[in-house]
């Protein structure tokens, strides 16, 4: 698998599916999450409520994926997550790589062949960058899939830079 960086909007990537660092509720909220729910249109909010409705009516578990259409998006799909908050006394990483793991495992139900990840809980959620780079690469790098295409977008140079002292490429 090709394991690529980029600095930008995840909304605009032309991939198989991009994945949202949502929360727990599916129905949409800040950063990665409200960017997709804006440009994707309200065909994502709708199958969101859907799931909510019948699979998950406490809300996805944190460290889990599920997919709905990429709306008005380029990509095709929306694999959610929901990362963990970060905390300083409970290791929660188990559950930060398993966001990853689960988003290429639905990726691979789905068919497609490029995906696209924000670097999950570490806006809002706290995690500390440096440390969200190096499970969300060591991760993804080391979970068997048929994805053959995986971008980390980026949206700022600081996170740009994190993970590419996490992918080794400075």
């Amino acid at each position: 698998m090709k394991i690529t960086l980029v600095q930008g909007d995840i909304t605009e990537q032309e991939v198989g599916a991009v994945v949202n660092a949502a929360n727990s509720s599916l129905l949409g909220g800040g950063g990665v999450d409200g960017a997709i729910h804006r440009r994707g249109g309200p065909e994502i909010l709708d199958e969101c409520r859907k799931l909510r409705a019948s699979h998950y009516g406490g809300g996805l578990p944190v460290g889990q994926a599920v997919a709905t259409t990429g709306g008005r998006l380029p990509a095709a799909w929306v694999i959610h997550t929901v990362g963990p908050v970060y905390s300083a006394s409970d290791d929660r990483s188990a559950q930060l790589a398993s966001c990853y793991r689960e988003s290429l495992r639905v990726a691979d139900e789905l068919g497609v062949d490029s995906i696209a990840f924000p670097a999950v809980s570490a806006g809002i959620y706290g995690w500390p960058m440096d440390d969200a780079a190096r499970i969300a690469v060591g991760t993804v790098g080391a979970t068997p899939t048929k994805v053959t295409d995986a971008r980390f977008v980026l949206f700022t140079p600081d996170a740009y830079a994190a993970f590419e002292r996490a992918a080794g490429v400075t």
